[in-house]
């Protein structure tokens, strides 16, 4: 276990920068190969990982310059994104299980519109909109925003870990 751990922190800008892009793939894939188009709160908890995808970059750039001492700033930062990331991913969730509403552009009461779902429609085809308000997946219990929510919280855990590590350790570089 202690080797796990040693291996996460070394790697830690590399294995948030993996975990970025494998969300997005793993979105992607529901949505290609599962149909299950996103819906406005789904787009938005990709954002996220669009976003982390360049903290994580720099980072590991800046960890390989006289500048590395630096780079735990990139951690902070995505502890910060993926904090955001989950508290998009519970006000999915949460509107999932009616425990608060989501936005009213996509609620069942509403009705949303999505790029595939307009463009659909100009070509005459009959569309429903996903609702931000309604699971179209679950797993052991949790639709995808709640595993989102769990993952996010785990990656924001890990990224601050692994800045307060390198400060302590004063080990910004990747083999330190």
């Amino acid at each position: 276990m202690q080797a796990l751990v040693g291996f996460i922190l070394r790697h830690w800008l590399a294995l948030a920068l993996v975990a970025s892009a494998a969300m997005l793939g793993t979105a992607h894939a529901f949505e290609t190969f599962g149909h299950l188009p996103p819906c406005t709160l789904c787009l938005y908890q990709r954002d996220v990982y669009w976003t982390a995808l360049p903290i994580a970059a720099a980072g590991l750039v800046v960890q390989r310059t006289p500048l590395a001492r630096l780079a735990p700033l990139a951690g902070w930062l995505l502890a910060a994104t993926f904090l955001v990331g989950m508290g998009i991913a519970v006000w999915h969730a949460g509107a999932e299980w009616k425990f608060w509403p989501g936005p009213k552009a996509c609620s069942s009461a509403g009705g949303g519109a999505t790029a595939a779902g307009l463009a659909a429609l100009m070509h005459g085809a009959k569309v429903n909109a996903p609702h931000c308000d309604e699971a179209a997946w679950r797993f052991l219990g949790l639709s995808m925003a709640g595993w989102n929510a769990l993952i996010s919280l785990k990656l924001a855990g890990w990224s601050a870990i692994w800045s307060v590590w390198s400060n302590r350790n004063g080990r910004s570089a990747p083999h330190g």
